[in-house]
């Protein structure tokens, strides 16, 4: 029944993505064949006041009618330009995930099921709610102790939601199934693992200790950063469906009028942020990947603080690595250097030419150097190296994409503050510490230190890995000998499987022509 289940939430979600005039406004001119005839009979059904917005309109009245779950989609899939294209990941990151609030008394059960108290016991004071998201809603509440009285913020997670987006998820890995099965050329950009990342990072996101966890680490981690912090969690009080943390009083960068009137520099600010972002990535590894206008406030002395955790980024040495030695060498225009980065991080298959791949690195960085540096874009600069990137089949790097997208973001908001900002000069002194700190004598030492440690722990595992490689050695002779053969009980296990699936499928597909019968009855 759960296939079934599947199959109706997904014709119920292309029936509104149609309706709505989401399908029409794809660039289906530029399909062929039995695609561009959907595409036609798609526009026709679309409702004639929907064609009269633009595209992010008709996304986000779609999405609404579709529910919290996939709000949380069309959030995530901007993070992948890569499967539904760099214009659509544009529409998609505006959609705003603002929801209704639910009411206090199932807040208040939520927050007694999971830390075990009574809320009173909990707070002082516990307020109605403030603001409400697809996952979870914010109460104001303050914290009576003998420290004083501490003001927080408390978030509850959504009743019922776990359910809602379990049930949503197996739709949309049935659509990435049926993607991977039929559309061939789809099956570069992986769809079901996009899927399986997707299912990830909801269930992280689900578990507010695990938000609470990542806000630690970054708040341990920006302690002694200049003019940049995260606020600090109350682990008492926090638990899988709530989380407490101190409370902000800050103006929302996104209000550039009241930050000014407020006596702010926001050319400051603009550097600040620029500078914070670089340091958790490239000195963490680690960072903010929500860093739109709305989750970031500053407070009455200029300090920048981040806010919703619920999706972050990491990304290892390695990589690390790779994106610092990209930036110096378009710098520099040494583009045989930074095609070599890519060969040898792996990234391009070694049946490439470097010398070729280097031409068309050129090609981005060349009109780069005939530009005043306010007027150069490094997020564009990513977002053209991953377009050249694909030509010489470069594998989705999912990691390096978020890092793109997040970039493109803080920019944006950077530039809003000081529309004459120098990206560049902004962000040499982060670039070059960490430059000479891990790419120059100090880096070898410490590459060299990771070196000797790793061979130490290979030492101290070798006489357990010949024994695993005495135990396989066996059982592949073993296996040579006899053939590989099933006890009767796995057999029979796999013959009662097959015919359910089987069984299922039919009962789907007739669920499926059925209600596209009605459907086409009700629009006739």
């Amino acid at each position: 029944m759960s296939a079934i289940g599947a199959y109706f939430r997904l014709v119920r979600a292309g029936w509104i993505l149609v309706r709505e005039g989401v399908v029409a406004a794809l660039p289906g001119d530029q399909l062929e064949g039995m695609p561009r005839f959907g595409w036609r009979i798609a526009t026709l059904m679309s409702r004639r006041r929907s064609t009269r917005r633009a595209r992010p309109e008709r996304l986000a009245k779609a999405v609404n009618r579709l529910g919290p779950s996939y709000v949380k989609l069309g959030q995530f899939l901007a993070t992948r330009p890569d499967v539904v294209g760099h214009d659509l990941a544009r529409d998609l990151a505006s959609l705003q995930d603002r929801m209704d609030t639910f009411p206090e008394a199932q807040a208040r059960a939520a927050i007694e099921g999971s830390l075990g108290l009574p809320v009173e016991a909990l707070y002082s004071e516990f307020g109605a709610p403030v603001a409400a998201a697809s996952i979870a809603q914010v109460h104001e509440a303050r914290i009576a102790d003998e420290n004083g009285t501490r003001h927080v913020a408390v978030k509850v997670i959504r009743p019922g939601v776990r359910r809602r987006f379990a049930n949503d998820l197996e739709s949309y890995f049935l659509a990435a199934r049926m993607q991977e099965r039929f559309m061939p050329a789809a099956r570069r950009l992986k769809p079901v693992k996009v899927a399986e990342m997707l299912a990830q990072v909801t269930k992280i996101e689900m578990d507010l200790r695990l938000e609470a966890a990542a806000i630690s680490e970054l708040h341990e981690n920006t302690r002694d950063d200049p003019g940049f912090r995260v606020p600090e969690v109350d682990w008492q009080r926090t638990g899988r469906d709530v989380m407490t943390l101190e409370w902000v009083d800050g103006t929302k960068m996104s209000n550039v009028e009241a930050l000014r009137e407020a006596g702010h520099d926001l050319e400051a600010l603009a550097r600040t942020l620029i500078q914070s972002f670089l340091r958790h990535t490239l000195r963490d590894g680690f960072f903010h990947a929500d860093m739109h206008p709305g989750n970031l406030f500053v407070e009455a002395d200029g300090t920048i603080v981040a806010v919703d955790f619920g999706i972050t980024g990491r990304i290892g040495k390695k990589e690390r690595h790779f994106l610092a030695e990209i930036l110096y060498g378009f710098i520099t225009r040494d583009f045989r250097r930074v095609a070599e980065v890519h060969f040898e991080a792996g990234y391009v298959p070694a049946h490439h030419d470097v010398a070729a791949f280097a031409q068309a690195l050129r090609a981005i960085g060349e009109p780069i150097h005939g530009q005043s540096a306010e007027t150069i874009s490094m997020a564009r600069l990513l977002t053209l190296l991953f377009e050249v990137t694909e030509l010489f089949d470069m594998q989705t790097r999912p990691e390096l994409l978020l890092l793109q997208k997040t970039m493109v973001v803080v920019e944006g908001v950077a530039r809003t503050l000081d529309p004459h900002f120098n990206m560049w000069k902004s962000a040499e002194p982060v670039v070059s510490d960490w430059i000479a700190a891990n790419l120059g004598p100090r880096g070898m030492l410490n590459d060299a230190r990771d070196g000797i440690t790793a061979i130490a722990a290979f030492v101290r595992q070798a006489p357990e890995l010949a024994a695993r490689t005495e135990r396989l050695s066996r059982e592949i002779d073993g296996m040579a000998e006899r053939g590989l053969r099933f006890d009767p009980e796995t057999a029979e296990a796999i013959g009662r499987a097959e015919a359910r699936h089987t069984r299922s499928g039919r009962l789907a597909l007739w669920t499926i022509a059925v209600l596209l019968a009605v459907i086409a009855w009700q629009v006739s």
